[in-house]
């Protein structure tokens, strides 16, 4: 099996760009990333393997919020030339002429490769690799196992499962939505989902997965909504399962756009196309847990059947309406906020 440092090596030639030659390639790239693992990843092996190609340098920002830097910084130098987030604040960002709606495909070859949801009308900019948003439970608490998002509004489950805080983490704000459609007609139904969120109690409410993903390892919950990648990495060593329920899982995407004014444009896609590359899509695949977004990725064993690589598990993906939740999010979170004080 290749190392990490052989799946990153021979980019020469496969992710040059012509244009990107003189006075250009010698400037700084800025982005944002996240960090932990991710961000060992990143410095260790992704910036130095693309710094090397591009002849250039690359800033990542890891601390996050990104969205306030970027509402601060001019319009025609933004803070960042590459948007790394997730769905919800891309369409935040976008909505306010911050970043563009698609980056330009012709200088991304790699964007041929990938599956159509990566580039969906629910989706700012191009998906790069995604998680699931399911429910992770204890094996050796729950039995029966749940099936269904409903499930985790069992009654053997009060006091014993997790969540987050609505208004300050996508996860949480999916699941409110998913709410709606299990006990309503639909996603956007807020009176379902509002009524849900008062049967959900008790229930401990996190700001992070990090925090959701330790109480569930250390038994001081049975079951939560977590995604896929947070669970499968530790499956080795504690009896943690991941439940895709018979609804559909919800995409939790790994966007990157390009923001208005870059004045590095050119060297803002090759970084996008890089990332959408075979070599770069199998190493987050297989040292991260996050479902590559290429039709053409074949992983090892041990990631078949749990990574979403085939037609038919990303079929099963289910992409939030994010620009109209971000619409009512005002609403949704004084009315949540009242709920879980009470």
């Amino acid at each position: 099996m290749p190392t990490r440092r052989t799946l990153l090596a021979g980019t020469a030639g496969t992710l040059a760009f012509p244009a990107i030659v003189g006075a250009q390639a010698a400037n700084t790239l800025r982005i944002t990333g996240w960090g932990g693992r991710w961000g060992e990843l990143s410095r260790q092996e992704l910036v130095p393997a693309f710094e090397r190609e591009f002849r250039c340098r690359v800033e990542v920002d890891t601390a996050f919020p990104f969205v306030p830097k970027l509402l601060a910084s001019p319009r025609g130098r933004p803070v960042y030339d590459v948007l790394h987030t997730n769905s919800n604040e891309q369409w935040s960002v976008f909505d306010r002429g911050l970043v563009q709606r698609r980056p330009n495909l012709s200088l991304i070859p790699n964007a041929q490769a990938i599956y159509p949801y990566a580039m969906s009308d629910q989706v700012v900019g191009i998906v790069m690799f995604t998680s699931a948003i399911g429910i992770a439970y204890r094996r050796d608490r729950v039995n029966p196992p749940p099936v269904s998002w409903g499930d985790l509004w069992d009654a053997r489950f009060a006091g014993q499962r997790g969540s987050y805080l609505i208004p300050a983490n996508s996860l949480g704000q999916a699941m409110f939505m998913m709410a709606g459609r299990v006990f309503g007609s639909g996603y956007r139904d807020l009176d379902a989902a509002f009524a849900a969120m008062e049967r959900l109690r008790p229930i401990r409410l996190f700001d992070f997965t990090g925090g959701m993903e330790n109480a569930l390892l250390a038994g001081e919950l049975s079951i939560g909504v977590l995604h896929d990648t947070a669970t499968y990495r530790h499956q080795e060593r504690v009896p943690l399962e991941f439940c895709a329920p018979r609804e559909g899982v919800i995409a939790l995407e790994q966007a990157l756009s390009v923001t208005e004014g870059t004045q590095m444009g050119e060297l803002a896609h090759a970084w996008i196309n890089y990332m959408l590359s075979e070599r770069v899509q199998r190493l987050m695949a297989e040292e991260l847990w996050f479902s590559p977004v290429r039709r053409d990725m074949v992983l090892a064993e041990r990631f078949r059947g749990k990574l979403l690589t085939t037609p038919e598990q990303v079929a099963t993906l289910i992409q939030m309406p994010w620009q109209w939740y971000n619409s009512v999010k005002d609403r949704v979170d004084e009315r949540v906020n009242r709920i879980f004080r009470g």
